[in-house]
């Protein structure tokens, strides 16, 4: 029989190695972002939202919350939450990222107060709605994505590709850019035990389950040119608890926070090394600074001309 905290392990484990959220892994009230105030702040000749408010993309309604101004030159910080989670899990980084920087959040379809996707979602789908997010909260302002686990992942392959406007990356215990694989390979057809049900669930989600029916393939990590990027990996090894595969996991999900200093030639790695897989819950003070590290780093290689 296996006791009750290698169980929490396991749990614990299919929230973080799929990146995503299992049903069960976050008790926490989803906002009700319709009774949230709501109001525009001018930018330019641009209205840019302030508050918490859903907007429609492509028919479906996105819930969006920004708080906080910006100084001149300085980029808008958008927090990408991880799978399961709304965008209330990182109220408390946003509140005090805030008090220096515009920062704004949001739930992708399926997630917190969020309409649910209309059919299967992909990372180019998911990233036609971050776009429009974005249009919505900074205009032509620099942004700097600030994403945790499966956001991590999400930021990190849509940041190549919108090297205009993202100009600097913080990664949170990121999702392996080839966490299938990682799973195979560290739970290997062979396995026996409550690892195998982990493996099997995590594995579904990643290609296409609820919540948000978003297939999650493996791929190498491109480059987003030399934008400032930080990659921060937790401390605590909580995943070796897990029967049998507990270090082989550890191992590769160390490896995957390596392979995302490929998306910049000025990534850093570091450790949150009193912090689980929630480093913005656990050490909100090593994500905080990492953060704005990132965005004085975006603004002095605009200055520069890098």
């Amino acid at each position: 029989m296996i006791r009750n905290a290698r169980v929490s392990a396991v749990i614990a484990l299919s929230c973080a190695v799929a990146g995503v959220g299992l049903v069960g892994c976050e008790d926490d009230t989803k906002a009700d972002a319709e009774t949230s105030a709501a109001a525009s702040k001018k930018a330019g000749d641009q209205d840019l939202l302030t508050g918490t408010k859903k907007i429609e993309v492509g028919g479906r309604l996105v819930n969006v919350s920004c708080s906080g101004n910006s100084a001149d030159g300085m980029p808008v910080i958008m927090l990408v939450v991880g799978g399961g989670d709304g965008l209330e899990k990182m109220a408390g980084l946003q509140k005090t990222l805030s008090k220096k920087n515009r920062v704004c959040s949001y739930d992708r379809l399926g997630e917190g107060a969020s309409d649910k996707p209309d059919g299967p979602q992909t990372l180019e789908s998911t990233g036609k709605v971050l776009t429009a997010v974005l249009d919505r909260v900074a205009g032509d302002d620099p942004v700097v994505l600030a994403g945790h686990s499966l956001g991590g992942l999400i930021a990190a392959r849509y940041a190549p590709d919108h090297q205009d406007r993202i100009k600097g990356l913080v990664l949170m215990d990121a999702t392996s850019p080839t966490q299938t694989a990682d799973l195979n390979k560290g739970i290997p057809e062979s396995a026996t035990g409550p690892a195998v049900a982990l493996r099997d669930q995590t594995l579904a989600i990643l290609h296409g389950g609820e919540p948000e029916k978003l297939t999650v393939p493996d791929g190498k990590v491109r480059s987003a040119g030399d934008i400032p990027v930080e990659v921060i990996h937790h401390g605590k090894q909580y995943l070796a608890e897990v029967p049998d595969y507990g270090p082989g996991l550890e191992r590769a999900w160390t490896n995957g926070q390596r392979k995302w200093l490929a998306v910049s030639s000025r990534s850093k790695l570091s450790t949150a090394k009193s912090s689980a897989h929630y480093i913005y819950v656990d050490q909100p003070d090593v994500a905080v600074r990492a953060i704005e590290r990132v965005a004085v780093q975006a603004v002095d290689s605009a200055a520069s001309g890098s």
